[in-house]
């Protein structure tokens, strides 16, 4: 009984560190794109902010992916003749969309709307990690529910000034008091945490 018990015991671990593995959950793993694009780049050295990109963000469920029209706003003057944006500039001639790894993947019975969260004061570094300084985007976080759930019975943490929600490597050390009070009036806003940890909140 003794042996039965320990041997299930550690079977019972051995699955809990398993189920959160880079191997299953995809966490840390950088994703082969289409293109060498570098969030380092364009957001960090260039300061382009993540909505030029991702123009809905702030006004539906999707964030958006760019279409190339986007790119060559830019880079039909900059790096024109690159080697490297010949994908781009195939796609823009032939009018046919680049074919993106996603990266942030959840599954279709996870419902996540982007505007919600960041109208809440949610900043993309909350769930995307420092983008800005990432040269190739990798998952920050596990995305399972129980992370999903951790900042929904606490979002405090999470909450930032309006100013902020898209700048990833603000500290919340810095924020000003007139920021603070802005941060515990979005606070007060939100859901109690029953409604928050309601499975059909995020499953619908």
């Amino acid at each position: 009984m003794v042996v039965a018990v320990l041997l299930g015991g550690v079977a019972f671990y051995v699955y809990t560190q398993v189920a959160r593995s880079s191997y299953l959950t995809g966490q840390f793993v950088e994703r082969q794109q289409p293109v060498q694009f570098s969030h380092k780049h364009h957001v960090g050295d260039d300061g382009i902010d993540c909505r030029y990109c991702h123009t809905t963000v702030e006004t539906t469920a999707s964030a958006g992916m760019p279409p190339t029209q986007t790119c060559m706003n830019c880079h039909n003057q900059l790096w024109a003749d690159s080697p490297y944006l010949e994908p781009v500039r195939a796609s823009y001639r032939d009018n046919k969309p680049l074919e993106w790894t996603r990266v942030h993947d959840l599954p279709e019975y996870v419902y996540f709307n982007h505007s919600i969260h960041v109208n809440k004061g949610v900043g993309c570094a909350s769930c995307h990690g420092d983008i800005a300084n990432m040269p190739a985007v990798y998952q920050q976080n596990t995305l399972q529910m129980e992370w999903c759930l951790s900042c929904h019975r606490n979002p405090e943490p999470n909450i930032r000034p309006k100013s902020e929600i898209f700048n990833t490597s603000w500290n919340p050390g810095d924020i000003t008091p007139e920021q603070k009070k802005e941060v515990d009036e979005k606070v007060k806003s939100l859901r109690n945490t029953e409604m928050l940890t309601s499975c059909s909140t995020c499953h619908r």
